[in-house]
């Protein structure tokens, strides 16, 4: 049974959060606080969207709606870390950002503005969210083909984990 809360006052800001009742009173109270900040106009702190992350990764079970927000908040603080646009980050179906990278620092590399980049990332949600936590590496993923890496500057190690 899945039971749903909106979240906000404003409701042009209000999210529809589904709570899974096996979760624990405190992690529900968790996820509602990180929702909740997020809500806020203008708010999105980077400890927020880790916590929520966390708090996703954490769930045997995450229901779709949990990992949908928690990729598309992470994959969007990625792409403020780490601007530019030579590097599509894809996580299919839910988001893909444009980052940058390479050795000279965020921004470097090959600007991309049509077209399929010339350097694409794409993995699951699952990996992803390990990614960010901390319970695989980058050169993990890779090596174990958990990660579709193709084109230059694809060396994405820098950005994980998301603390």
């Amino acid at each position: 049974m899945v039971v749903r809360r909106q979240i906000g006052l404003n409701p042009e800001l209000t999210t529809t959060v589904n709570f899974m009742p096996s979760l624990t009173q405190r992690q529900q109270a968790a996820l509602t606080e990180a929702v909740a900040e997020l809500a806020e106009p203008g708010t999105k702190p980077e400890s927020t969207v880790a916590t929520l992350v966390q708090l996703v990764a954490a769930q045997n079970q995450p229901t779709r709606d949990h990992v949908a927000l928690a990729v598309r908040l992470a994959l969007s603080e990625l792409a403020h870390r780490q601007p530019g646009q030579s590097v599509e980050l894809r996580v299919p179906p839910y988001a893909a950002v444009q980052v940058g990278a390479g050795v000279d620092g965020p921004g470097a590399g090959p600007r991309h503005t049509r077209g399929t980049p010339p350097a694409v990332v794409e993995m699951t949600p699952p990996v992803l969210l390990k990614l960010l936590v901390g319970q695989l590496t980058w050169l993990q993923a890779v090596a174990e083909r958990q990660v579709s890496a193709s084109g230059a500057h694809t060396d994405l190690s820098g950005l994980f984990p998301l603390s």
